[in-house]
């Protein structure tokens, strides 16, 4: 059974960060590390979902609560890039080298961002339902909303108007189901991957902070590059996603130097876990071995 140790860690600028640490092997040894990102709204917690297959694998899930979601610290005004300084504190708080990154949804920006600006900490990196940058996205002649249901566009449109205009939308509460497509809603409702209703819910106890301050970040800026990394990527994607276009996951494989793009047919937002993440965790397992 996986245990999960939970701490806070100090940043410079006197905001913390909750952390989460599956810890190394029972004998005391190294394992190799995996740095969770998660979507948003989400709390940090580690995939419970994919603990038995990195139990196999022998790796070590460390991840961390957002700013303004859990325990952790509002930031406002952060973009994607401050993921990458705040990835490098959590581990070396934890007397951690080198980690492989993973995040799923609004995590696969940032999982991106790590292996952007951290190449000597970096080993591997997998974004799955990742959105794109809307900027470079759409300069390139592309329709970011393409494709996007009318909920989630409404809400990342609100996101490019400003944060009033973002957080009045937010507190409407207006949320329509055909988001999802029905492998999505199977997913949510039963298997292992219904464990998200629990993470979403505890992400929006304290407000909504967290969520305003990643849409926020999606639309502007990133401040980082994803020509940048260097190490093996992988980038994964639903050919069915209403929330998240497979559209963007394209994009940003196509400017990862050497990224591997797997779209998986049929398959939405959540559902696309259910599909591949096991495959995905085994495939950067296979690229990290005992890095650490």
């Amino acid at each position: 059974m996986t245990t999960v140790t939970e701490r806070d860690v100090a940043l410079g600028d006197g905001r913390t960060l909750h952390v989460y640490d599956t810890g190394e092997a029972a004998d005391g040894a190294p394992r190799p590390v995996v740095f969770w990102h998660h979507g948003t709204p989400n709390t940090g917690e580690p995939p419970v979902p994919l603990f038995a297959a990195a139990e196999r694998l022998g790796l070590r899930w460390i991840a961390y609560d957002r700013p303004g979601y859990g325990g952790s610290t509002r930031h406002q005004g952060r973009d994607i890039a401050s993921v990458a300084a705040e990835a490098a504190t959590v581990a070396d708080a934890l007397d951690v080298g080198r980690f492989a990154v993973l995040g799923h949804s609004g995590g696969g920006p940032h999982a991106l961002a790590c292996g952007a600006l951290l190449p000597d900490r970096v080993s591997a990196v997998v974004s799955i339902s990742g959105v794109a940058p809307f900027g470079a996205f759409e300069k390139e002649g592309g329709d970011w909303f393409a494709g996007m249901h009318p909920n989630g566009a409404a809400e990342l449109r609100a996101a490019l108007a400003g944060p009033e205009e973002l957080e009045s939308v937010l507190a409407a509460g207006d949320f329509d189901p055909e988001i999802f497509t029905p492998e999505d809603h199977t997913a949510l409702s039963a298997g292992p991957w219904s464990w998200f209703m629990g993470v979403v819910q505890r992400a929006t106890a304290g407000g909504l902070g967290g969520m305003v301050d990643d849409d926020l970040a999606y639309v502007r800026p990133w401040g980082c590059d994803s020509g940048q990394i260097g190490v093996p990527t992988l980038v994964v994607h639903g050919a069915a996603d209403r929330m998240v276009p497979a559209a963007h996951g394209a994009w940003l494989a196509g400017r990862c130097p050497g990224a591997e793009w797997w779209e998986r047919p049929g398959q939405g937002h959540v559902s696309v876990l259910s599909d591949a993440a096991e495959e995905a965790l085994a495939w950067m397992a296979a690229r990290i071995g005992g890095l650490c």
